[in-house]
């Protein structure tokens, strides 16, 4: 298990083999990927061969990470930087189960990321997006200093970037 950071209450690590657990349950809430684009994972087998062909730590270094409470190392879902190599920008996205949203962990893991991708990768921009229905993800762009860009279309719904630029760089 490799840890990538820690905050107060979390820490994140790469993901495991074991995940795909995870990954099952939560594509599988509908209200969990109501705002992701994302559809359910046919299989439990099938979302473990998507965590063991997972391979953005190898490609960029880093990637999604699972967010763990360090109290227990229960796993609350995951967080994380992506490069999105068609648009050449690295997104910031999490996605966690129902039971442990409105409780700051959201927040907690994505400044947290946007910590390590400005002090540890050296990034310039992390940019997150959302669709503008999806309140409670605008208000993690927020809280993580995050500033509106532009709306515009995905998946045929109305959707918001977010961007923050790394001052030091």
């Amino acid at each position: 298990m490799k840890i990538i950071l820690e905050t107060t209450r979390l820490y994140l690590r790469e993901f495991i083999d074991a995940d795909g657990l995870h990954f099952y349950h939560l594509n599988n809430d509908a209200d969990v990927v109501r705002y992701t684009g994302n559809g359910p994972f046919k299989s439990l087998s099938a979302a473990t061969t998507f965590i063991k062909n997972y391979s953005d730590y190898q490609r960029n270094g880093y990637g999604r990470w699972a967010v763990c409470l360090k109290e227990n190392n229960e796993f609350l879902g995951w967080c994380g930087l992506k490069y999105e190599e068609d648009k050449g920008e690295v997104d910031l996205g999490y996605r966690f189960y129902k039971k442990h949203w409105n409780k700051g962990f959201a927040t907690e893991s994505a400044k947290a990321c946007v910590h390590y991708g400005f002090s540890k990768l050296k990034m310039k921009e992390i940019v997150g997006r959302a669709y503008i229905e999806n309140s409670a993800s605008i208000e993690v762009f927020k809280k993580c200093n995050l500033i509106f860009k532009e709306e515009f279309m995905y998946n045929n719904q109305p959707a918001v970037l977010y961007s923050i630029r790394n001052d030091r760089n």
